[in-house]
């Protein structure tokens, strides 16, 4: 069976590095001090509150899993909705705050757009939750194999290649590439393709990062599909081991210029303890390096929606008394 590859670096997974992460990780998961749940802030939601929410929205729901409002239609990206990303209900990262809102209150989803088959992207819980009122699942080449296993329709699955496009009324989604891997367990790596997401409506165009290390492609989809009014990008999980996958903060702050996006949203962040930095160590360096290049960051709390046509003023939030 035939697998992909990154089109810039063509990452191997290195067990030797990765392994004493883990176990440093779990061992020192204390110390981290990795986030109690009263100390990440959350706006609970109401289906009733999403219908009057204004168009052109987004709220975050958690990690990479962002809600669009766009032309009166709603669109979740990424969607994690379980205590863990995890293959078990009982071990792996477990998320430190609720999700806003559950699946039974979401409004009816016109698409539900994923990156990748990582557990922490691709949650089959929250698939099969999904698939009875979400209208259209948009993925790269060989997800919809996991979307069927769910029970999702194909008649209600889009696949696509990089650099491929879809429309659903009046929105295009452009499937962009992205320096990552993919695989759900240690014999299917890379059997699947890996993405970002461009999201080009009438009033503006939105760059869905995801999951990735730094490359040059960011300025290669720029130039075909930028410039972008939001760019939501990775700043968290990161490691300087594993940095060809995961972008660090300083390289965040780069994609997000190269992209020549308004607005930076940081995503990847503040729900599952995925690395060995502290929780809220994402937060601190990015909004640091943001004030240095006079760049323009967001960070609403889980559940706040925020203005996709202009900039909504938020707060550092993880900041203590």
């Amino acid at each position: 069976m035939n697998k992909f590859t990154n089109s810039h670096i063509n990452y191997k997974v290195k067990i030797k590095e990765i392994l004493p992460l883990i176990w440093y990780s779990i061992k020192n998961k204390s110390k981290r001090s990795a986030a109690k749940k009263e100390e990440i802030p959350v706006n609970y939601l109401t289906k009733k509150q999403l219908l009057k929410l204004e168009d052109y929205s987004v709220i975050r729901l958690g990690h990479s899993t962002l809600l669009f409002k766009i032309e009166n239609e709603f669109y979740l990206s990424d969607p994690v909705f379980s205590k863990r990303a995890s293959p078990f209900s009982f071990i792996g990262p477990k998320r430190f705050h609720d999700v806003p809102i559950s699946i039974e209150e979401l409004p009816v989803i016109k698409a539900v757009i994923i990156s990748h088959d990582h557990y922490d992207h691709l949650d089959k819980n929250s698939i099969k939750a999904l698939k009875n009122k979400t209208s259209m699942f948009i993925s790269p080449l060989g997800v919809g194999k996991h979307l069927r296993n769910f029970g999702v329709k194909q008649d209600k699955i889009i696949e696509l290649n990089w650099d491929q496009n879809a429309y659903l009324g009046k929105l295009e989604f452009i499937c962009t590439p992205a320096q990552h891997f993919s695989g759900r367990s240690l014999l299917d790596k890379d059997r699947t393709l890996w993405s970002s997401w461009v999201i080009n409506s009438p009033k503006g165009k939105y760059f869905f990062g995801a999951d990735g290390g730094y490359f040059s492609g960011f300025k290669e989809i720029a130039f075909n599909y930028g410039p972008f009014d939001v760019s939501f990008l990775e700043v968290g999980a990161y490691n300087e081991k594993w940095k060809e996958i995961h972008m660090l903060p300083e390289e965040a702050i780069q994609a997000h210029m190269d992209l020549k996006a308004k607005r930076l949203f940081p995503i990847h962040n503040g729900t599952f303890d995925l690395s060995t930095h502290s929780w809220d160590e994402p937060f601190k360096i990015i909004n640091a390096l943001a004030e240095k290049e006079n760049i323009d960051i967001l960070f609403p709390i889980m559940g706040q929606g925020i203005s996709l046509l202009r900039t909504t003023k938020t707060t550092r939030w993880w900041e203590k008394d």
